[in-house]
């Protein structure tokens, strides 16, 4: 019997956009009373909500979500509690494979926690759950190559560090606050300068996009239930955008499909 696990988090429009993005927005334009019929409206960009990012959003001819094949999105692989990284910390390599062996053409799932902060949560923390996650650095960049990673996703608003987007380069009134935190954090300024090089600028998406390595933002939904204190699990994975032809990112719906 197979079980099916929900890896995505709801959207509405309590859903925090990403910062400089415009929001999510939804209202009917037909009613049932006076229409026969229930129909919404929405307007969106792509990057709200659990969803897919596709080459094409850091490459100018890189494939757009209807290029990439079904075979790519759904397959075996790890989900992976890597909770010990912590606010601001670095997921690395060797806090996978200390737990489990990643194949060649795996699929990837980070559990960091931080999905306890999300919005639809009792525990929420917008401002924690967006400023201040864990994220990857070059060393993961260099690793998912060498395994040719088909798509890894993770329960955090960006693979990248913080330090490594708009939060900890210029946003107003936050990128001080999160290069305060991460300078005691890694030991100073210099030591910052070091692991978080200009040319790093967004890592996760331009150096791996261009190796057709995908990932998905916004993890959540079962994801705890399905590691059930477990530290990793191997299973099949899938996450499925709608074709959009010609779309940068997509909107997804991820899945663990689990043998019982």
């Amino acid at each position: 019997m197979t079980k099916l696990y929900d890896l995505s988090q709801p959207l509405n429009a309590d859903f925090p956009f990403w910062p400089l993005y415009p929001p999510f927005e939804v209202k009917y334009i037909k009613r049932k009373s006076e229409q026969g019929v229930n129909a919404q409206y929405i307007m969106s960009s792509n990057h709200i909500g659990t969803h897919l990012d596709a080459p094409r959003h850091f490459v100018t001819h890189g494939k757009t979500i209807d290029q990439i094949p079904l075979e790519q999105l759904y397959g075996t692989g790890v989900v992976v509690d890597v909770t010990e990284a912590g606010e601001l910390g670095l997921i690395t390599p060797q806090m996978v494979e200390s737990k489990i062996e990643v194949r060649d053409r795996d699929i990837i799932v980070f559990y960091t926690g931080w999905t306890k902060y999300a919005w639809y949560q009792p525990t929420a923390d917008e401002e924690k759950y967006t400023l201040l996650h864990p994220g990857m650095g070059r060393d993961m960049v260099e690793w998912m190559k060498k395994k040719k990673i088909k798509w890894f996703g993770t329960d955090t608003p960006s693979p990248d560090h913080p330090m490594n987007l708009p939060l900890g380069r210029f946003l107003p009134r936050i990128s001080d606050m999160v290069r305060k935190r991460s300078e005691q954090k890694f030991g100073g300024p210099e030591a910052l300068k070091k692991i978080f090089p200009e040319e790093d600028y967004q890592l996760m998406h331009n150096a791996l996009f261009p190796y057709d390595i995908v990932h998905v933002e916004h993890l959540g939904g079962q994801i705890e239930e399905l590691l059930n204190g477990r530290k990793a699990l191997r299973t099949t994975l899938g996450a499925f955008p709608w074709l959009f032809k010609g779309g940068e990112a997509a909107f997804c719906r991820a899945v663990a499909f689990v043998e019982e």
